[in-house]
């Protein structure tokens, strides 16, 4: 059995290439190509390693330089970019979470 890591830098690496082995690049030929999917998909696994929100993990990366350094990142994505990107890239359905305003639905 593996040994899990308790180091952000390591993990980060580890998913940044297994995003580098399973997404493309790019979502679409004319995207924006700010961030790749797999630098997103990388994102979102620290989110969960830290077990914080869209907005936490944003300002870990804003103050972490070495953390934006292991994934390549220029910048920092908006919390937004990550809420879209893991409905993308992880087909969660809106029902479990929503990037946008609540929704117009009854409750059964």
């Amino acid at each position: 059995m593996r040994s899990l890591t308790k180091s952000a830098l390591a993990f980060a690496r580890t998913a940044l290439e297994a995003g580098e082995r399973v997404f493309p690049p790019y979502s679409h030929p004319s995207s924006p190509h700010k961030f790749t999917q797999p630098q997103l998909f990388a994102v979102l696994a620290l989110k969960d390693f830290f077990d914080t929100d869209y907005r936490g993990v944003v300002q870990l990366l804003s103050e972490w330089s070495d953390l934006r350094e292991v994934l390549a990142l220029e910048r920092v994505p908006h919390y937004s970019t990550l809420c879209y990107a893991e409905r993308r890239l992880l087909k969660k359905g809106a029902s479990l979470g929503s990037c946008g305003p609540p929704s117009t639905r009854l409750a059964s």
